[in-house]
Parts: C-alpha cells; structure tokens; sequence
C-alpha cells in the first residue's frame, strides 16, 4: 500500500476543516507506521492492512480458543465431532492456508450460528447442524468460517479499529495544536472476547461474500458442488423470514443472514466461475453417512444445557428466568428472592421487583439501592437484557460486595453479593460477576421436557404431507413451519416418495 496518500494530504495548502497543514503532516506522520504495514491477502492477492505477523494471529487464537472453551459447553458428540472436522479438513486442505492447523468444534447450543478465530480455529452450534441437509451444505458452511480464516478478516477488522483509535487520539491532538488549548487522552480499553464477538457479529458485507466466494473456491476444490453454498443460503434466509415472522427477530447466523439477498447477483456470478475451474471433478456424495451422523442429534435445547449445565444451574419458574450459581453453594429460596452461599465464601441474594420508573440500570443502583460510590463500574449486556454492575462495601458487615441490577420484562433483578473472604477477593469476585453473567430467561420448553428432541430420518411416502405428520409432532407451537424448515420445504413444497426427511421424536 502507498504512502503518497498520506503525504500528498500533509502538502495540501488548504482543507476543509480549518486545520493548519502542520496539524494534518501530524496526522499523517502518526498514521504512517500503521497505514505501511500491509501485506498481501493469501487467499485473494491484494494488499490488506495488518498489524501483526501469522505467529501472533495464531499465538491470539490459541489464547482466545482457551476462553471460548471455558465459556460456551462443547457437544459431546464424539462421531458427529469426527465427522465435522473430517469435512472440514477437506476444504482447509486445498484452501489457501492450507499449513494452518485447523481446528473445528460444536457448540453445544441450540442457536443458529458458527465463527472462526485467527489462526485456524472453526466453530459451529448444534443448532446449525440440525438445518443442514446434506455434506454439501455442511461443507459449504464450515469452508464460509475457512474463509474468513484464509482472507485474515478478523485481523484486518482489528487493523482497522487500532487506526480508527489513533485518528481519534490524534485528531484530539490535532486540534489541541491548533487551538492550543490543553488535551487529556482516553484510552479505550480493548475487550478479550472481542476476536469471537467478532466473529459471531460478522465482518460487514464484502468480507462476507468474499468468504461465501472463498468458500464456493474450496468446495469445488474438495470435490463439493458450489451451488450448496446458495442452498444453505436459502435455507438460512428461510430461517430468518420465519423469525421475523413470529417473533420480530430477524437475528441470526451473521455470515448468511447479514449479508445476501436471496439471489446475490455477485455471488452467483462467483459461484459460476469457480464452477469452471479446470482440473476439479465434482463428485457425488453419499448423503448416507451424512444422515447416518445427524440421525439422533439434539435439537432444542440439550438434558446436558438445560438442566444444570453440568454445574449448579437454577430455575425460577415462577419469574422465568435461569442463572448458574458458582459450584457447590447451597441454594434456599422463597416466591421472590432465592440466596446461594458457601459458609466462609460468599453469598448471592436474588430479589424481583417490579419498575416503578423507566431509569437507566445504573441510576436505579444509585437511587433506588441506595449505592452511589460503586467500583468497577459497567454496563450489563446479556441475552438480549440490559443491566448494570458493580463492586460496593457493604453497609451491613464492611465487606465487599459485588452488587447488580438486570432489567427482565417488567421486573428489575437486583444482585447483592458478598465476598466473605477478604483473602481471595479477586478470585470470589470472578466467581460471582461470571454467575450474574449467566442469567437469562428460560427458554420455551426448556424445563418441562422429560427426554431430549431428536432427529430422526425416515423416507417420505407417495402421500407424505408436512400438515398432517405436524399434527402428531413433538413440536408445541408453529409444527408444520418448523418440520418445512428443517427439510428446506418452506414455505411451501413437498418431498418426492423415497426422498429423505426429517422428523422430530
């Protein structure tokens, strides 16, 4: 990448903003080191801005792996785990970083999404799974992820942030030169967890189609038909329409659902092209194994997630609502309020309350709890509920107290938490803020089904009808549209005789 921009801006004699030419040469003597560390893209061949070498990208990855196991329960699938990474090692063989040590992961959850950290490391949620109908379609998702990982999209996107950050920093100085007034710096703190947030977010619309033609690259090369990539598209795009539909949630899988209309034109286009690459045979898959895989896998929500996450889950049917006490604390409960403890520890006390005022979390911990001098103060963004937190001293005992507020439906949840054990403050802390953390509504059907929801694959019959085999399914609510969703029959349309299907037993 040249520099002659940035130059070419610190000679112009006149800008619009009113800033003296020294002022902007400022800038871009600053800006200079960052903006000159390009390389070229492995997977495309043009020049990216990045900021750290292939060793760092895979050094983050390792570090950011580690949290994302410590966070998010894996499925303990070990056949279905085989087959996935099996899959997925055919694209990331023949993709453009091929050298990479891939690793691929199911998450143990029933939303519709998968992401991928730097330097190899690929995930996809149960829930994804389950509206897969063929090894195509899988292959076509995991090699979405691959190419994310090949084009070095989440160090490009951090590249970005870090010179976004110094233009801001710089422009404050700038200004201060300018009108020599005095400047105080902030600086922004950079969250750990923000390469998977990436990830799960998306990248913003080129990045994603250009992983989608990245991807059409790689299935071609592995043997795939690139068309599963629009299949899966559909798919997803359905998913979404359905959402919107019900629930006003149009949310979901950030590489699919954020980023093509159902006939992306580009993308078409790409997919034809590499369709034509010479030297690659398409060749048919056995969806046998594929279905043989799937046959049995959880759909909804999992015994092993909803019942205590193989922690000490709690359920509070009564308010809705679902959180993870630290281990081993004892749980004692009334209509409103329930209080975990450990003697010598700690102690967790839970009380529901309706809003009297619509006030911003952290003013009713001031006004309405009566704390005004709170410590380590942030913002509460959780399953789509908002909260406030904090460390406080107890007016009661003098000890610490790591208190909260969480906003659920009418109601606010406030969180008293003391810490007991002046010499383990820090580590009782983390325990606590990670339980707060966990807290959330119960989802439909979460804690009344005795046994788990599963997919079984029968062939339809001459007569099949998603209508009437809806009438007699596990599915509660929206039957027919959920059993067309999982087929890729919705909104209408019905599968041949002899054709696969899936079922929910």
């Amino acid at each position: 990448m040249t520099n002659l921009g940035l130059i070419s801006l610190a000679k112009s004699s006149t800008l619009t903003t009113g800033i003296p030419r020294i002022a902007v040469f400022l800038t871009a003597l600053i800006l200079l080191p960052l903006v000159s560390s390009c390389a070229m893209n492995p997977a495309t061949g043009g020049a990216n801005l990045v900021l750290m070498s292939e060793k760092r990208e895979k050094e983050i990855g390792l570090e950011e792996h580690e949290k994302v196991l410590a966070s998010m329960p894996l499925f303990e699938d070990e056949e279905l785990l085989a087959y996935v990474r099996e899959v997925g090692n055919k694209a990331a063989k023949v993709s453009h970083r091929p050298d990479l040590e891939y690793t691929f992961n199911i998450i143990d959850s029933p939303e519709i999404n998968a992401f991928a950290l730097p330097g190899g490391y690929v995930y996809v949620n149960r829930g994804l799974l389950t509206f897969m109908n063929s090894e195509a379609e899988l292959a076509a998702v995991l090699s979405h992820e691959i190419g994310h990982i090949t084009a070095r999209h989440a160090v490009q996107q951090q590249a970005r942030g870090r010179i976004a950050q110094t233009a801001a920093t710089v422009g404050g100085f700038v200004t201060a030169v300018a009108t020599g007034s005095g400047y105080v710096g902030s600086q922004i703190s950079e969250v750990a967890s923000i390469w998977a947030q990436t990830g799960l977010s998306g990248f913003g619309r080129e990045h994603e189609l250009e992983a989608d033609s990245l991807a059409a690259e790689y299935l071609v090369k592995a043997g795939y038909d690139p068309t599963a990539m629009i299949d899966v598209i559909t798919v997803l795009k359905n998913q979404e329409d359905f959402n919107r539909l019900v629930s006003n949630n149009s949310g979901g899988y950030h590489g699919l659902f954020a980023t093509h209309p159902r006939n992306d034109t580009r993308l078409q286009q790409a997919i034809a092209q590499v369709g034509s690459i010479s030297g690659n045979e398409i060749t048919e898959t056995d969806d046998s194994i594929f279905r043989a895989k799937l046959n049995g896998l959880v759909i909804g929500q999992s015994q092993r997630s909803q019942t205590n996450d193989a922690r000490n889950r709690y359920y509070q049917a009564l308010l809705g609502y679902t959180l993870v006490f630290p281990t081993e604390w004892e749980i004692e409960e009334t209509t409103t309020t329930v209080t975990a403890s450990k003697p010598a520890t700690g102690s967790i006390r839970i009380e529901a309350q309706r809003i009297q005022e619509n006030i911003e979390p952290r003013v009713f911990i001031r006004d309405k709890m009566g704390i005004s001098a709170l410590q380590k103060s942030e913002k509460l963004e959780q399953y789509r509920l908002i909260g406030h937190t904090g460390i406080a001293v107890s007016k009661e005992t003098g000890n610490l107290e790591r208190v909260a507020a969480i906003y659920f439906g009418p109601r606010v949840f406030t969180f008293r938490a003391e810490i007991e054990d002046a010499s383990a403050v820090d580590e009782i802390d983390a325990e606590l803020l990670a339980s707060i953390r966990t807290f959330r509504a119960i989802q439909q059907g979460e804690t009344s089904a005795a046994t788990e929801a599963k997919i079984k694959f029968v062939q339809a019959s001459e007569f099949f009808d998603f209508a009437v085999v809806a009438q007699s399914s596990r599915i509660a609510n929206y039957a027919e549209e959920s059993l067309r969703l999982l087929n890729g029959y919705y909104p209408t349309g019905t599968p041949e005789a002899g054709e696969w299907v899936k079922l929910i037993e």
